[in-house]
């Protein structure tokens, strides 16, 4: 599968070295393909615009800040999007760390710009290590997917598998209104992060004993 990430940082070098060694064709989009493409962390990327990003995925990944998401997306154009997946794994975040969406989502609001395009939100409730490492947990954790498309659903679930989670780890909450809750929870990974003193954590949902 042709899948084009936007944006270079460590989520989206992580998610690439992931699904290009499942045998996906990857490419990483930036701002400033040229300038980005010199930095050693990206040397064994393919980094290209963000234009030339979306025309090569079949599916997208938005990997930008989510204060700037929407738009750079709208620098792509709706058109350039139109039909194709967008995995959305951003947060967006003040410059005081609050969350810059207190009362929806990032996801929700690039869904009510592209309504073309189907969104998924997954992967915010973890780090990049763990996002592409699942294994590298002491139990088995969990990985959530919101959004209004069936089988955009079916599509992520795929690259969720081809990362390492199985099926029995990745919990559909049901429409793109749930990405509220997954985008919202990045307040309490951070507070428990601090606490343990590592972000190289999941969440698991436990359900009660059996009456």
């Amino acid at each position: 599968m042709r899948i084009g990430l936007l944006g270079t940082g460590n989520v989206a070098r992580a998610l690439a070295t992931g699904w290009a060694a499942a045998g996906h064709d990857v490419v990483l989009g930036s701002r400033t393909p040229k300038e980005r493409g010199d930095k050693e962390e990206l040397q064994s990327f393919t980094v290209v615009s963000l234009d030339e990003a979306a025309v090569h995925g079949e599916v997208l990944v938005n990997a930008t800040p989510g204060t700037e998401s929407v738009g750079l997306l709208t620098g792509i154009g709706s058109a350039a999007l139109a039909g194709k997946v967008l995995v959305d794994v951003g947060v967006g975040f003040t410059e005081s760390m609050e969350l810059s969406h207190p009362n929806y989502s990032l996801s929700e609001e690039i869904q009510a710009a592209f309504p073309e395009t189907p969104v998924v939100k997954t992967l915010v409730t973890m780090d990049s290590v763990v996002m592409t490492s699942p294994g590298s947990l002491e139990e088995p954790g969990m990985v959530f997917l919101s959004g209004d498309d069936a089988a955009a659903k079916r599509t992520t679930r795929r690259l969720l598998s081809d990362l390492g989670w199985p099926d029995a780890a990745q919990l559909d909450l049901g429409g793109i209104g749930t990405a509220r809750g997954q985008e919202h929870a990045a307040l309490l990974f951070m507070g428990v992060g601090d606490a343990l003193g590592t972000y190289g954590f999941g969440f698991k949902v436990v359900l009660p004993r059996a009456a």
